[in-house]
């Protein structure tokens, strides 16, 4: 049996969908499993041995139909058995359409029926704590009536070389090894999903002035101006916890790194999917314009939890739909002041300390 997953778009989106790939393999050991991803996301995949092959799919060379088409016709030469399209728009419509496999599974929508044998229903609430980014994609499995007990958690797979780089780049930059060390993820995907600056500086701020801990940023080198805005802002007590300096050239290494880390806080996003798959305690601060039912995942209170503007101020977000949350965001941003996350930041790390 082969079988094709496809998941387009974000780290953390393939992270997440690869828990498809893991449940297949444990119900279909034999079977030889595809994944089908976009070129720039296959670092959070080495080493997981539930994926024989990973297809990369390149945006910006499949950008028109045609190129896409040709992709598709390229898809439908390996002869797969079954398709689980866990993106289900436009690029894994074209793919899966002309698969030619025998049974196509993907979310119902209007008026894209036709292209799946196996239409499931897209789920609008959560009813466990896994949230609805797990929970649409284990029912993708549901058609296939699999004779196991569902994996739920994403993972990531560290070896022993990169254990190793971790802890010998904490040695050179002389992190104390008698504290936690938590991971601050200062800066999300876009600015419409990056906590302001000056109120993530009162974050960091009230966690190095309470707590004796060192401090990571996570940020790329064409980011470090905005990560030292932040640095710049913190007390002198907060700044000689911080590590500004200790960072991966890629994402290999931050995986790495972040594996050496205790927690991580911050910004919804990659570095957060990818910490919970390292099996590290999360406090994330969503967008306003995000739905946190659906990034939520493994809400529990005490290891990871989440704060979201709706969370304070529901009144803000009467019907208005997520065009006007996304248009609003910057301004939203403004009223989700850090006197509002505090607290439970706060009731947070006194769980992990």
């Amino acid at each position: 049996m082969k079988i094709l997953v496809i998941q387009h778009k974000m780290i953390g989106d393939v992270l997440v969908s690869s828990i498809i790939c893991n449940n297949l393999k444990k119900a279909y050991p034999n079977a030889e499993i595809h994944y089908l991803v976009n070129d720039n996301t296959t670092p959070v995949l080495e080493g997981n041995m539930a994926i024989d092959k990973i297809i990369c799919f390149n945006p910006k060379k499949q950008k028109t139909f045609f190129s896409l088409l040709k992709f598709a016709f390229k898809i439908r030469k390996e002869k797969y058995d079954i398709v689980i399209d866990a993106y289900s728009k436009l690029q894994s419509w074209v793919v899966t359409l002309f698969s030619g496999a025998q049974r196509k599974i993907s979310y119902k929508k209007v008026g894209r029926t036709f292209i799946y044998t196996d239409n499931v229903p897209f789920a609008e609430f959560p009813a466990t704590n896994l949230g609805l980014a797990i929970a649409r994609r284990l029912s993708l499995l549901e058609p296939l009536n699999l004779a196991i007990q569902k994996e739920t958690t994403p993972v990531l797979f560290v070896s022993e070389s990169e254990k190793e780089f971790a802890k010998t780049i904490f040695k050179k930059h002389a992190v104390n090894s008698n504290r936690k060390t938590i991971m601050i993820s200062l800066l999300g995907s876009e600015k419409l999903k990056t906590y302001p600056l000056h109120y993530m500086a009162k974050l960091v701020d009230f966690i190095g002035e309470k707590y004796e801990v060192n401090i990571l940023f996570n940020y790329f080198p064409k980011q470090k101006k905005d990560a030292k805005m932040v640095y710049d802002a913190c007390s002198e007590t907060t700044k000689e916890k911080i590590y500004f300096d200790l960072l991966g050239n890629d994402l290999r290494e931050f995986i790495a790194i972040m594996n050496q880390c205790d927690l991580i806080i911050g910004n919804d996003g990659g570095a957060i999917n990818m910490a919970k798959a390292l099996n590290k305690p999360s406090f994330i601060i969503f967008s306003p314009w995000i739905e946190k039912k659906i990034w939520a995942t493994f809400e529990d209170v005490i290891s990871h939890t989440s704060v979201h503007l709706n969370d304070f101020n529901p009144e803000l977000f009467v019907n208005k739909s997520d065009a006007i949350l996304k248009d609003d965001t910057l301004e939203l941003y403004e009223k989700f002041e850090p006197k509002l996350i505090i607290p439970k930041l706060e009731q947070f790390l006194n769980r992990q300390f």
